[in-house]
């Protein structure tokens, strides 16, 4: 059964930075193998897609992140980061790392990021 366990929210004001992790186990093959995903729910809002990791080392980025948010991850650990600068208001969601290219594959609980003043 594949698990995926989030940390490393908070609360942070505007402009600071928050390192988010996940720890995933539980896959039939190598991490190294899985396209994984952070994506993210703000109040009042559906889930959106963040970043993604795909195999081979390539990485995509939602518009509004681009240049702010860096995705990496630890094959030989079953590790993948979101490191988060520059963090704005509308950044405030509740981050899950979700399977697969798109996110929509099994998720963690999720961990809470709060930007405010």
């Amino acid at each position: 059964q594949v698990q995926l366990v989030e940390s490393g929210g908070g609360l942070v004001q505007p402009g600071g930075s928050l390192r988010l992790s996940c720890a995933v186990s539980g896959l039939t093959f190598s991490f190294s193998e899985y396209p994984v995903s952070w994506v993210r729910k703000a109040p009042g809002k559906g889930i959106e897609r963040v970043s993604t990791s795909f195999t081979g080392g390539g990485t995509s980025y939602v518009d509004s992140v681009k240049g702010r948010f860096t995705i990496s991850r630890d094959n030989a650990k079953g590790l993948l980061y979101l490191q988060m600068n520059d963090l704005k208001p509308e950044d405030t969601a509740v981050y899950y790392c979700a399977m697969g290219r798109s996110g929509t594959g099994t998720r963690g609980q999720g961990t809470q990021v709060t930007v405010s003043s």
